[in-house]
């Protein structure tokens, strides 16, 4: 029997000609007893673990311990829940599936919204299957085939999806008896009996996420390989469901929305406290690194939109209005108003690099579908900012940035950060010698600063690359907040320029960065983050001075204006009520201290106090809390936090 020369991470391995994918994994130990092997990608086809290698090449092994393996896994599940609903409900129509951390979710047309009471038979049925063992078949299909078997009305959403990825992408067909599903991702032929899933929760969504087409049920499932694993992530979407901003926001009393302005908030003034100790922060942080806070218009002509590349980019995101027969768009960004304000200087290389920051107050037009509390909306604030430097001045920019970045998320209690280096989409302003140069330069800079960074094809900026912060809050959940984009182009394009050391004007290069990214959105991952237990820097109300009784109504609000003249966020609440009753409300805003003024606290100047975290009550002077507070928060890093609140 010929031998073959196969690749195997890295690694050459000699086989007989005609061995199989799972005989291989065995071989070299890598489908591990009780380890479910999938398939594997044979010079990067995907393959089922009974396709037999006859010519030499290299092989990835997929396990259900692999990086992609939980995707392929609930991709095969999406089918399964296809097919039932498609059994259970005739003619319903299969829309788009999206990856969550915990699973996918679906979308459906059944002809009206499905119940969640509906979904227990939808999971059995998907279970019965499963417990058949039947055998899913898939191969790999061309435009016109894939087109071809896509003619029915319950494929419809389906044929769009399709004509959408051709021609650049490979299509898979997977049937199961004669349920038939168009994918560009490949999937297991078999998914064992002992995976765990839930379908969840039903909800509504509108085709592609925009409100004049149908209105779809999305059918949300949670699913992983093991029942401990679903059981963990089911424990965890139980305290997201706590944390969830918006039901913490009312609780709070920092927010809310109302339908005569989708997608902008109302700040209550608890939340504006938070918004401006937040906002402080990030404006003391400007000054201390260089940047100068400007403030450019709302409302621009379009005609700078459409010389600055954002008019064909992303007009369809703009808010349009028009006055005096001139069109105006009402910004979604601040870099075009940024280049103006640099323009009416005169600029020598000597001022370079020039920093601009703004909190820029911006309007995008969402899809109404796509909002979503304050991680989702149409009016938010950027802490915005722009350099202007030279191309030998980017890579002490960008470890500059990087370093004060770190230093920002660490002070919001973010540890766990990773960094994506965003790449060309396929829509972009510019050549492919100038996106060469732009991404050569983030590269480099980033190499000489030791940052470490993964790449993300095809997801940078259409002006630009992009340096993306991922974070991890306490839920284990990633958030993609920071970025710094290289700019080569909008400076040409605004005639943005600079006089060299040879007394030529030459075009800078421009840095858009933010590090907080949308204020609205940073606030909502913050409540998530910590569960609306503020730390006390942070805190809106710092504390309540509660009175007893009505006869200390006045001694409670003398305590309450000193320690607001200490700067410490504070108030009295002196309502003819029971001091349990203040005490329960308080507690469930999470206020870090609680004061209690009575009788014999009015005789002796003293508060009893009350903390949230578990600390026993104790009597003090108020001028000693006072003091307390002043300390308690220590210097991390530079900026205030606390250990024990």
């Amino acid at each position: 029997m010929p031998m073959l020369s196969i690749r195997i991470d890295g690694r050459e391995h000699r086989f007989e000609q005609g061995i199989s994918v799972s005989e291989v994994a065995c071989a070299i130990g890598a489908a591990a007893e009780g380890q479910w092997l999938l398939g594997g990608y044979l010079d990067g086809q995907w393959v089922m673990p009974d396709h037999r290698i006859e010519c030499n090449g290299r092989l990835h092994v997929v396990t259900e311990s692999s990086p992609e393996a939980l995707d392929l896994l609930r991709h095969g599940l999406a089918f399964l829940l296809a097919a039932a609903v498609r059994h259970l409900h005739s003619g319903s129509a299969a829309g788009s599936i999206q990856m969550t951390e915990t699973g996918f979710a679906m979308d459906f047309d059944t002809g009206r919204p499905l119940l969640a009471a509906e979904l227990g038979p939808i999971q059995a049925h998907m279970q019965r299957a499963l417990a058949q063992g039947q055998a899913v078949i898939s191969h790999q299909v061309g435009r016109e085939e894939a087109l071809s078997m896509l003619s029915m009305p319950d494929e419809r959403y389906q044929r769009q999806l399709a004509e959408r990825w051709l021609p650049a992408q490979t299509l898979w067909t997977h049937a199961l008896a004669e349920f038939v599903l168009i994918s560009i991702r490949p999937m297991p032929a078999l998914i064992e009996s002992h995976c765990a899933f839930r379908l969840m929760q039903v909800s509504g969504a509108y085709w592609n996420g925009d409100s004049t087409q149908p209105m779809l049920t999305r059918i949300h499932v949670a699913a992983w390989f093991h029942a401990d694993h679903l059981q963990r992530s089911l424990d965890q979407l139980q305290e997201i469901e706590k944390r969830d901003h918006r039901k913490l926001g009312k609780q709070l009393d920092l927010f809310h929305f109302e339908e005569q302005a989708p997608g902008m908030v109302y700040w209550h003034p608890a939340g504006w406290s938070l918004w401006q100790v937040i906002e402080q922060y990030v404006r003391d942080d400007f000054r201390k690194s260089g940047y100068q806070e400007v403030r450019g218009p709302q409302l621009m002509d379009v005609q700078l939109w459409k010389r600055s590349g954002h008019w064909r980019h992303y007009q369809q995101h703009m808010f349009l209005t028009e006055s005096e027969r001139r069109r105006y768009a009402v910004k979604p960004m601040s870099c075009p108003g940024h280049v103006e304000i640099y323009k009416a200087g005169h600029h020598s290389y000597r001022d370079l690099p020039v920093r601009y920051a703004e909190f820029g107050n911006c309007h995008r037009n969402e899809p109404s579908g796509a909002l979503h509390g304050l991680l989702r909306v149409r009016g938010f604030t950027q802490d915005d900012g722009h350099v202007f430097c030279t191309a030998d001045q980017i890579e002490a920019e960008v470890a500059a940035f990087h370093r004060q970045a770190m230093q920002v998320y660490r002070d919001f209690g973010f540890d766990a950060i990773s960094l994506k280096l965003a790449l060309r989409p396929p829509r972009r302003m510019g050549d492919d010698a100038s996106w060469d140069r732009t991404e050569g330069a983030l590269r480099s800079a980033l190499a000489r600063a030791d940052i470490a960074w993964d790449e993300l094809p095809g997801e940078g900026a259409f002006y630009g690359p992009k340096l993306e912060y991922h974070l991890s809050d306490s839920m284990g959940r990633n958030w993609q907040l920071g970025t710094l984009q290289v700019d080569f182009l909008m400076p040409e394009r605004l005639d943005a320029t600079f006089v060299d050391a040879h007394g030529q004007r030459r075009h800078p290069v421009m840095l858009h960065r933010a590090i907080l990214g949308s204020m609205e959105r940073f606030i909502g991952i913050l409540i998530e983050h910590c569960g609306g237990w503020f730390p006390l820097w942070l805190a809106p109300v710092q504390a309540v001075v509660l009175s007893v009784g009505i006869q200390q109504a006045d001694y409670a609000v003398k305590v309450a204006t000193g320690l607001q003249e200490r700067g410490i966020r504070c108030h009295a609440d002196i309502r003819h009520e029971t001091l349990a009753l203040k005490t329960r409300e308080h507690s469930l805003r999470k206020v870090p201290y609680l004061l209690i003024a009575g009788d014999r606290e009015a005789r002796s100047a003293s508060v009893t106090m009350r903390a949230r975290r578990g600390e026993p009550s104790r009597t003090l002077p108020w001028q000693a809390f006072a003091q307390l507070v002043e300390h308690k928060p220590f210097r991390f890093n530079g900026h205030p936090r606390e250990s024990e609140t």
